[in-house]
């Protein structure tokens, strides 16, 4: 199967395609896209966490042919191309020292990016509810709190 998308504002085509073949796999090994990241395989740690139609999902849990014709946006596509400055959730991430061995830091960063643009505003239990899909087993997580703290405080200043 051809499967045609946009990633990352660009249109992208991978061919022969297995149908059982995971979003998740499609972008890292076929399109050499490694950041989403394959922890899992069950949609249970968030490591690959990425936006299809502007909706947070986990790429391992969504077969390829699903993402025919649709628009993908992962970790990469969250930076500036043009200007090349980092996103403020990845900027946020790298000024807190949040980035530790970072196997989890794609997807935390993607569930946070989606966290401060629909509630920059959100209290600490929101935040840890909408990252309690992502784990990290290097941390106690109050790095990447503070990450999301000072992203959603940078958004709301440009807001």
């Amino acid at each position: 199967m051809r499967l045609s998308f946009t990633v990352n504002g660009h249109e992208m085509k991978a061919d022969d395609i297995w149908p059982g073949e995971s979003l998740l796999y499609v972008l890292r090994e076929r399109m050499g896209m490694p950041g989403s990241k394959n922890a899992c395989e069950q949609g249970e740690c968030g490591s690959c966490t990425v936006y299809l139609d502007d909706v947070a999902v986990c790429a391992c849990l969504v077969a390829a042919g699903q993402a025919q014709g649709r628009s993908v946006r992962t970790v990469e596509g969250l930076s500036d191309d043009e200007s090349g400055s980092l996103d403020p959730v990845q900027q946020a991430f790298v000024d807190t020292g949040a980035v530790q061995c970072g196997f989890c830091t794609p997807g935390l960063i993607v569930a946070a990016h989606d966290l401060v643009r629909r509630k920059p505003d959100a209290s600490d239990a929101e935040i840890r509810e909408a990252l309690a899909g992502n784990l990290c087993r290097c941390t106690g997580y109050e790095k990447i709190l503070d990450a999301v703290r000072l992203a959603a405080a940078k958004v709301g200043e440009h807001a």
